[in-house]
């Protein structure tokens, strides 16, 4: 039973078991939830942030769970690091702009967010890549997408505070 509930955690729902593309997938339906719970239904920051914590302390554990009997220790179908990684630009988007901005801008910085984690995430820049090759274990899984995270959060303030100085 608890494997069951393990396979349902990090692939996130079942979302990794798809065929195409099952990061961009799992990153796609958490941009749509975050942007679900912040602006229509107007779930607390508090609430949010703790969910979010909750999930990433789980998924250390249930990542080396799902990878310590398999060869490929980063498998496709592990996409809660995605989730995570995902995440943090979003909310920190939202806990800094989001009750400053309306609901369409709003939506075109998720948008904008959802694109550069992809970016940095496929990519895999400097040090996104040593993580990636050096750590076979859930640190590396998870820890990989926290940068491209963190990348996607310096990349949206610089372009922020170049918007608000020539715009």
């Amino acid at each position: 039973m608890i494997n069951k509930i393990n396979f349902i955690f990090v692939t996130f729902f079942g979302i990794g078991k798809v065929k195409f593309a099952p990061g961009t997938c799992a990153s796609i339906l958490t941009t749509i939830i975050l942007f679900y719970f912040f602006h229509i239904i107007k779930i607390s920051n508090e609430i949010i942030l703790m969910s979010l914590i909750l999930i990433f302390a789980y998924s250390f554990y249930g990542v080396q769970i799902y990878i310590e009997k398999r060869d490929n220790k980063d498998p496709k179908e592990v996409v809660i690091d995605e989730v995570i990684g995902q995440s943090i630009p979003l909310y920190l988007y939202q806990i800094s702009h989001g009750g400053n901005k309306g609901f369409q801008e709003s939506l075109m910085y998720y948008i904008y967010i959802f694109l550069l984690f992809r970016f940095f995430d496929i990519k895999k820049p400097f040090p996104i890549n040593l993580i990636d090759k050096k750590y076979k274990n859930s640190f590396g899984v998870i820890f990989d997408d926290i940068i491209a995270g963190f990348y996607t959060v310096i990349t949206l303030v610089v372009f922020i505070v170049i918007k608000s100085k020539f715009f």
